[in-house]
């Protein structure tokens, strides 16, 4: 199929992003309601300034990644989509070669290279997410040789969806996102109902490695059982604000943010609407 111009890579970002905001997301910053010293407007602004980055004509992944993240940080100060830059980034290339979207994304991710890295370690140090810590090797802190941006992530990939999404050709995305989506716009059901139900999958299903960045792995694996059986069987057609919401206060409560599930939500969108104006490949 046909490769999508810049401004268009760059309009369907934008609109992934907002379109994730809209949706209630438990634990999230939401339209619904803000949380973890952040607004919904930090988050706006964000997809506004990172678009163009994010979709430069040409760049690398990696380059695209810094230079997304530089223009976030220096407009709202604070890390509000390095996931989502993460996971965006190989989407946005691929979408500019021709023939199907899926294995041009495996072609990106099979010749990711050491510069590659280097711009998504200059990201990451500038974003400073929380929990990051330290790796025995390829830490993005670390003054040694920078490896293959391939390496990196398969190292990263076994305590983190993200880094995992490299090194398994996005299956997350293709495996729960898209098929939650595409469910969800069968049962009828609207934006932004479609995307709570996607944002649901991530979260009621795949224990978030944001969590477990922060809180161990048992911790992440409790907060998805629990989500599970408070939000699993909730009818979204029946737009169940109160149950939802309170489970955003509970989690909010307790300092906790899904922040994986919500960047694996965006990417899910943004994916589909590369897909759609590819003509479905």
């Amino acid at each position: 199929m046909s490769a999508l111009p810049p401004a268009t890579i760059a309009d369907l970002f934008q609109a992934a992003c907002l379109a994730e905001l809209d949706a209630l997301k438990p634990g999230n910053v939401h339209a619904f309601a803000a949380g973890h010293r952040m607004e919904v407007g930090d988050f706006v602004t964000s997809a506004e300034v990172a678009a163009p980055g994010l979709a430069a004509p040409g760049a690398s992944v990696g380059e695209r990644v810094r230079v997304a993240m530089q223009a976030t940080m220096e407009a709202v100060g604070q890390n509000t989509n390095l996931g989502i830059l993460l996971l965006c980034a190989p989407l946005a290339l691929a979408a500019e070669g021709e023939g199907p979207l899926e294995a041009g994304l495996h072609r990106v991710l099979d010749t990711l290279d050491p510069a590659d890295a280097a711009g998504v370690f200059s990201a990451i140090r500038r974003a400073n997410p929380g929990g990051l810590g330290r790796a025995a090797r390829h830490d993005v802190t670390g003054q040694g040789p920078v490896p293959r941006l391939s390496e990196a992530m398969a190292e990263a990939a076994p305590r983190d969806r993200i880094a995992r999404a490299y090194v398994t050709g996005f299956e997350d995305l293709f495996a729960v996102g898209l098929p939650a989506l595409r469910a969800a716009r069968d049962r009828g059901l609207a934006p932004p109902w479609t995307t709570t139900a996607v944002h649901l999958a991530f979260f009621t299903s795949l224990p978030d490695s944001h969590v477990a960045r922060k809180f161990g792995s048992e911790r992440a694996e409790a907060v998805r059982a629990q989500a599970e059986a408070a939000l699993a069987g909730l009818d979204l057609a029946a737009e169940p604000q109160a149950a939802l919401l309170a489970h955003d206060r509970l989690l909010k409560d307790a300092g906790i943010n899904p922040g994986t599930s919500a960047d694996l939500t965006v990417a899910t969108l943004f994916l589909d609407a590369l897909l759609k104006a590819r003509g479905g490949t």
